[in-house]
């Protein structure tokens, strides 16, 4: 049985429709020691990527950059080992055009592509708090290692 609201209640409720805020999404944590940079994989992602440490030589990294649409279309080639849902995550080892790239990103504008020589992968695309910050954090000690 059905139950009638009068129409003055009905109209008075509140009615929101953004989409939920995303509480608790898990980025890649990044280390910069001496001479390498370490990235930790955390939560979930270390079940979706089948990884959960990366440490790449700081002499090893040629280029770095913010990717604010790597989470959107994810168009990191072909799912060698790890998970892929589009729109939502991928995270684990995909084969691209250039070779095998490392992928951990869950929400656009958050990404930054580590590029890389002389290393197993040829790019890490990894998710970070502040992109902006990573990518000159990074090129600093990237400078600093190659001196």
């Amino acid at each position: 049985m059905f139950r009638s609201y009068p129409s003055e209640l009905v109209c008075q409720l509140p009615i929101d429709i953004r989409p939920p805020p995303v509480y608790g999404v898990v980025v890649t944590e990044y280390t910069i020691g001496e001479s390498s940079l370490e990235l930790k994989v955390e939560g979930m992602d270390k079940l979706w990527a089948l990884r959960s440490h990366l440490s790449i030589p700081l002499r090893d990294i040629t280029e770095v950059h913010s990717e604010p649409d790597a989470g959107a279309g994810f168009s990191g080639g072909v799912k060698v080992a790890g998970s892929r849902i589009p729109g939502v995550l991928q995270a684990g080892t995909f084969v691209g055009s250039d070779g095998m790239m490392f992928w951990d990103v869950h929400r656009p504008g958050h990404a930054i592509v580590i590029s890389l020589q002389h290393e197993h992968y040829k790019a890490l695309v990894v998710d970070v708090e502040d992109p902006e910050v990573a990518v000159q954090e990074i090129q600093e000690a990237v400078r600093s290692a190659n001196r």
